[in-house]
């Protein structure tokens, strides 16, 4: 019996992984009727990552009561597994893009309202707290995180703050002394959806503040006051997080978490990849399908493809991306592993027209890509 994996991430805005995999899956057994199909719902700790857990690993949702990214009080929820012992959290869940709705700006939101997750979660009972990072609107490096569990931020008049993008230059002492005491002996993992470092022009403000509103003045502002956060940090806490990978993810929430959380930083798809047992499950596949909506440069920075498709290449076995579109650098993917990439699109359509069409074009793809490897057993 032939054995194939199917592991996308969700292309954003027209199809989730769970649909993505339902129809790699559909695809795959109408070619092989007879195969064992594995599919397995991708992530990166963006928005989508909670509803992944849920489905892998089975558990329950729980609503807490926290701040949105401008401060006004929202319900929002997180996932519990393995028996309530680890805690998934999407910051994007209170912290996310479409929360800043109009008023997108990254000197102004902040992200207390996942501080208040983490400790929601921790006061579950939780010992293992895994926290997605992505698809945030936020550049304050955590700050307002911290300050919802505890730490304190002081300013020139040694008045205690929460620092959001732009007043990080005002901090001039941290305390992390009352961090909150419900997380002693939890463990925090933090999933980043890119390796990026905390400043500098592939740093968190250069790279995706315009994403969040920023313009060239702000971007630079906001440069600074990752600088300065980094210099605090330094000096106050002993910790240097210039060059942690990941420390820039979702506006330097990476080094926050890092630092005031003494948290281990990883590549979102690689916990995933960990806790389904990827190597064991994969191994003697005859093909590993993944995707996402786009394929570039940043793909090749630890999103799905690519950790996927290194794990596939230290296992021997062949892989194919079904993409949404590609962009500029995105040939790297080969040497990271990956076989080959097919876009989906069947007719030239901007991509306000196609997304409507973009389960038929997924399957199509994935249709004529097991027509081929049918057709070369022959």
């Amino acid at each position: 019996m032939e054995k194939f994996i199917c592991i996308p991430d969700s292309f954003q805005g027209t199809a989730s992984s769970l649909e993505v995999c339902r129809i790699m899956s559909q695809k795959i057994t109408e070619i092989y009727p007879d195969s064992e199909v594995i599919a397995i719902p991708a992530a990166d700790g963006g928005e989508g990552s909670v509803d992944v857990f849920l489905k892998v690993f089975g558990g329950e949702r729980v609503q807490a009561e926290v701040k949105d990214p401008h401060f006004h009080d929202v319900y929002a929820s997180y996932g519990l597994v393995d028996s309530g012992r680890v805690a998934v959290i999407e910051m994007a869940s209170c912290a996310g893009i479409p929360m800043a709705g109009r008023q997108k700006n990254p000197e102004l939101t902040t992200t207390y309202g996942v501080g208040q997750l983490i400790l929601s979660a921790a006061q579950q009972g939780a010992k293992i707290i895994i926290v997605g990072l992505g698809d945030s609107c936020t550049n304050d490096g955590g700050c307002g995180m911290a300050s919802a569990l505890g730490v304190q931020f002081f300013d020139r008049e040694q008045k205690t703050f929460i620092p959001n993008g732009r007043t990080l230059t005002d901090i001039c002492y941290i305390d992390k002394s009352g961090l909150a005491k419900e997380l002693s002996g939890v463990e925090v993992i933090t999933m980043c959806d890119i390796n990026s470092p905390l400043y500098g022009l592939r740093g968190a403000a250069h790279v995706c503040a315009p994403q969040k509103g920023a313009d060239s003045e702000q971007v630079q502002h906001l440069d600074q006051g990752l600088i300065h956060l980094c210099t605090r940090i330094r000096e106050d806490i002993n910790l240097d997080v210039s060059n942690i990978p990941g420390a820039g993810a979702a506006g330097g929430m990476g080094a926050g978490m890092a630092a005031f959380l003494g948290s281990k930083l990883r590549l979102g798809i690689e916990v995933v990849l960990d806790m389904v047992h990827f190597n064991d499950i994969a191994r003697g596949a005859k093909l590993i399908l993944t995707g996402e909506g786009r394929l570039d440069e940043e793909s090749l920075c630890g999103k799905v493809v690519d950790g996927v498709a290194g794990r596939a290449k230290a296992l021997g076995i062949p892989s194919a991306a079904v993409v949404g579109g590609v962009g500029e650098g995105m040939e790297g993917i080969y040497e990271k592993g990956l076989t080959g990439v097919f876009p989906i699109n069947q007719r030239p359509q901007d991509f306000s027209e196609s997304r409507f069409y973009t389960e038929e074009n997924i399957a199509f793809a994935v249709e004529n890509i097991m027509r081929l490897v049918r057709a070369l057993e022959n």
